[in-house]
């Protein structure tokens, strides 16, 4: 009997995906990217509507270059192409703003570029490191971190125990304090 969809993993999905080029497998990988990518949209862009947009719109990329090449490191390269795309809207939305203000609202955000710099690579580290995790942890820590949901609505959403919930939560942030230091000592 074949594994249920939900438990293959992404290379799994994504070498089925290649093989037969049927766009579920890839909708599968993608679906489990979602959370985070809204996420990380709303960072820029600050509006849900606007980020579930892009969201599409990497969507749509990804589905145009995975039918033409492989992707190594699929969550940073969404990342990537999320971060661009909202730094592209961004940019055509402030063309037709007044210099002035804009420069204004972008020292008031952040006057220090390398703090800015740095704090962009912190985000790709820690994407990264979620993405390593077990899918479980991933999960749960996305829900809670980046979904702001409560242990007991995880355990609606994902139909585990409130103590499974607890654990995913305190395992997954262990390990993404191990994977984000091993990536520090990496550099």
């Amino acid at each position: 009997m074949p594994a249920p969809r939900q438990h293959l993993s992404e290379k799994e999905l994504l070498r089925l995906y290649a093989t037969d080029r049927n766009p579920e497998w890839l909708g599968i990988v993608l679906e489990r990217y979602t959370i985070l990518l809204v996420g990380i949209c709303m960072k820029y862009l600050k509006e849900q509507e606007e980020a579930r947009d892009i969201v599409q719109q990497v969507f749509i990329k990804a589905l145009h270059t995975l039918e033409k090449q492989q992707i190594d490191n699929l969550g940073g390269w969404l990342y990537r192409v999320a971060k661009n795309e909202c730094l592209d809207y961004l940019r055509k939305l402030t063309y037709n703003r007044n210099i002035e203000e804009e420069q204004h609202h972008l020292q008031a955000e952040d006057t220090d570029l390398s703090a800015y710099l740095e704090r962009d690579i912190t985000i790709e580290a820690l994407y990264k490191a979620i993405g390593e995790l077990k899918q479980d942890q991933k999960i749960c820590i996305e829900l809670f971190y980046l979904q702001q949901k409560s242990y007991q609505e995880i355990a609606e959403i994902t139909k585990f125990e409130i103590r499974q919930v607890k654990s995913n939560i305190q395992n997954g942030k262990r390990n993404l304090k191990i994977k984000l230091e091993e990536q520090q000592l990496g550099k």
